[in-house]
């Protein structure tokens, strides 16, 4: 009687290195893609609140410093702060002499180049958000084809080997649509930073073309 109590103690629920390891092959795509993503996040977000640090008084300075005619003071104002903001601003001021019109367009090519940076390695994450499912899906349908064909070749299909098939296929799809969804949220989260930078560069823009048109 101990015995039979003993046989019906129930199995411990798997890790998941057990549930990577049951998936088989085409779990290692999908876990080398949630690496990716997690770097690019950690990167990502690591560059984008550098540049979203802008000092309270950084315009403050720079227009008093202008206003006194301190072009050069407000250039070193602008070495000390690593940011976009900082590097459009020193842009105008290298060509503060000409006209206005060049001076507005190069400080717009100095805020392409620093959205080109924020954004870059993006389009990697949202193309992993994509990869994922996909990666899983394909590697469901592998395994449910794999399922099917062992089923036929055996006289007797027993429920226990149909189950173990599609739970391994399965799984595949479970870390795709995991890493995926992830990778997704992570995308728009960063996106959402890059545009508050970018509201943040084109006030800072406007208002230092105001500065150069105020009467001296």
């Amino acid at each position: 009687m101990l015995l039979f109590f003993a046989d019906k103690t129930p199995a411990p629920p798997p890790t998941l290195l057990d549930l990577i390891g049951d998936a088989g092959v085409w779990m290692y795509p999908i876990f080398f893609l949630s690496v990716v993503a997690v770097y690019i996040f950690i990167e990502r977000l690591v560059v984008i609140r550098g540049a979203m640090k802008n000092p309270a008084n950084f315009m403050k300075q720079i227009k008093k410093k202008v206003l006194d005619g301190d072009i050069e003071g407000a250039k070193v104002i602008c070495k000390r702060n690593k940011t976009p903001i900082a590097r459009m601003v020193a842009k105008g001021l290298s060509r503060v002499g000409s006209s206005l019109k060049n001076i507005e367009t190069s400080i717009e090519y100095v805020g392409k180049i620093e959205l080109y940076r924020l954004e870059k390695n993006l389009a990697m994450l949202a193309t992993i958000a994509g990869a994922a499912p996909m990666v899983g899906f394909l590697g469901t349908v592998v395994g449910m084809i794999g399922a099917f064909i062992r089923i036929s070749q055996q006289s007797t299909v027993s429920p226990q080997v149909l189950s173990q098939g599609i739970y391994t296929a399965l799984l595949t799809t479970a870390g795709g649509l995991i890493v995926g969804i992830l990778a997704n949220v992570s995308y728009n989260y960063l996106m959402t930073k890059v545009q508050k930078v970018i509201h943040q560069m084109e006030y800072v823009s406007m208002d230092f073309m105001d500065l150069l048109q105020e009467p001296s």
